[in-house]
């Protein structure tokens, strides 16, 4: 709370000079004052008691300002007044045009998501585009091009092998295409399928292209456990080679032998860093990962016992993996590994095997992978010190409406639970991670902070009452804490529940 008479003044001098100044400043057509608030803008910079102006989608002017006539007047009731948060790494799309309310993100303060993640993303990115321009939800939407998708479109089935120079020139007009209908830039997913069989020319081939139109890059890395340090490496090559800016989605150390290292990871980034590559980091604030079987074994053979012998050793134990989805054996979901082998009559391992064995053959039917697990594999402590590196901004790689209260309770798990029970960091430096920070690292420039013309996404919330109800038993339990949400200066979210307003928009790359 520093400075705040200071910042104050100064504030409130822009603000009459910006739009109170004299006969002939412009007004917007109708405007909205939140006044009585404590204002944390997304900088960084100490909060401060002010009030704020919103009209036509943006906000208009911010600090020590009077009401004007026949202006709509909200009291702040002395609460915290952020930027609307921003979730860089979501799986939003496979449920949006089902959830237009998007509750699950809104009840956590989140106004934008940003899709296209892991390597898959809606194709043609245009017809998305279109579909949500003219089926609008209640919160805004980017997309990054995905790896895998374009990968599967001109390889099919035959993906199992390294790209010849004609189909990567393929999958770059594809990609170029992509970055014209507005993405942000690349995302691969180099643990999955078929981006795993890549080999590393092929992703840094598309990664300069998306340097070339503007863009950025954002990975789940090749590998989150075996080997890890050499997937962050390569990442770190890509940034080096394109010169472009380059993101680790959702930064973990899950691996048992891994768990400590976390100092070391730092280090490694903060070397590249220094070097002057722009290499960032998302993070979502649970001990368990939510994926498909088979990513467990990244040579894809199911039937290799020592392989799922390590698996239980080292990845993830018996009693941490929950199976959420399996179309082969629906009477498995819900449970665990030992559960499911006892029902069996058998063995972890040897349950671990027939669950990949049969995931695999329906992965094989399908086209693609029909289950989903939960790991749970981290350690708290590696956790947190990720949480702190002063580049790591906030996510939640979940799905609006899905199994892992991820999605639902992220935000609010952080700033209940990190930030008022632990006081891992102060206030306004946990905001920034959720608001000015991921708008930088996806190069939004008009929202991510509380600033004169930027757009009015904001969110009103109680710091003393903030905090996420979503559990492994419970994952679409809402949080509570939120009092109001503004997407685009439209209040889609008050009194715990939806309002009919969706004035959400795609958001593409600036």
């Amino acid at each position: 709370m520093r400075r705040i008479v200071l910042r104050v003044f100064l504030i409130a001098l822009g603000s009459i000079a910006a739009g109170c100044s004299g006969q002939d400043a412009p007004q917007p057509v109708s405007t909205v004052l939140i006044e009585n608030a404590v204002i944390v803008d997304g900088s960084g910079m100490d909060a401060y008691s002010g009030d704020v102006r919103i009209g036509d989608g943006r906000i208009v002017a911010v600090g020590a300002l009077a009401p004007l006539a026949g202006e709509t007047v909200i009291d702040g009731l002395g609460r915290v007044l952020a930027p609307g948060f921003i979730d860089t790494h979501s799986h939003g799309d496979r449920t949006l045009f089902d959830d237009l309310d998007a509750l699950g993100a809104t009840s956590q303060g989140i106004t934008t998501i940003v899709v296209g993640q892991d390597g898959g993303s809606p194709y043609p990115l245009a017809d998305f585009a279109a579909r949500l321009e003219a089926t609008p939800p209640a919160i805004n939407v980017a997309s990054y091009a995905g790896h895998n998708t374009l990968r599967g479109l001109v390889l099919g089935e035959d993906f199992r092998r390294t790209a010849s120079a004609d189909e990567v020139e393929q999958m770059r007009q594809m990609l170029l295409a992509e970055l014209e209908s507005g993405a942000l830039g690349l995302a691969t997913g180099l643990e999955y399928d078929p981006g795993i069989y890549s080999h590393p020319s092929e992703v840094v081939a598309l990664a300069q292209a998306a340097a070339d139109a503007g863009g950025r890059y954002i990975s789940h890395v090749r590998s989150e456990d075996r080997w890890f340090f050499d997937a962050i490496d390569e990442i770190i090559d890509i940034g080096r080679a394109t010169g472009m800016p380059v993101q680790v989605s959702h930064i973990k150390l899950s691996m048992r032998s891994l768990w400590g290292k976390a100092p070391e990871l730092v280090a490694k980034l903060d070397a590249a860093r220094a070097e002057g590559i722009d290499i960032t980091a998302d993070l979502y604030p649970y001990d368990a990962w939510q994926s498909n079987l088979m990513v467990l074994l990244p040579e894809r053979d199911p039937t290799d016992r020592k392989a799922v012998e390590f698996v239980l050793d080292e990845i993830v134990p018996a009693e941490g993996l929950l199976i959420t989805r399996f179309p082969p054996d629906p009477s498995v979901e819900g449970k665990r590994l030992p559960e499911i082998a006892a029902l069996r009559e058998t063995d972890h391992v040897s349950a671990l095997m027939d669950l990949l064995q049969a995931a695999d053959r329906a992965a094989r039917e399908a086209g693609g992978s029909v289950d989903s697990m939960i790991g749970t594999s981290m350690e708290q402590a590696d956790i947190d010190l990720l949480w702190l590196w002063e580049h790591t901004n906030l996510c939640t790689d979940g799905v609006l409406t899905y199994t892992h209260p991820r999605g639902r309770g992220s935000f609010t798990r952080v700033l209940g639970r990190y930030l008022r029970e632990r006081r891992l960091l102060d206030l306004e430096t946990t905001i920034r991670k959720m608001s000015g920070l991921a708008a930088d690292h996806m190069g939004f420039a008009d929202r991510g902070y509380i600033r004169p013309g930027l757009a009015a996404d904001l969110v009103l919330f109680d710091p003393d009452t903030i905090i996420d109800h979503a559990t492994m038993e419970d994952p679409l339990a809402l949080s509570t804490g939120v009092l109001r949400v503004w997407v685009g200066g439209e209040i889609v979210f008050e009194n715990g529940a939806a309002t009919d307003a969706r004035p959400g928009r795609f958001l593409r790359r600036q």
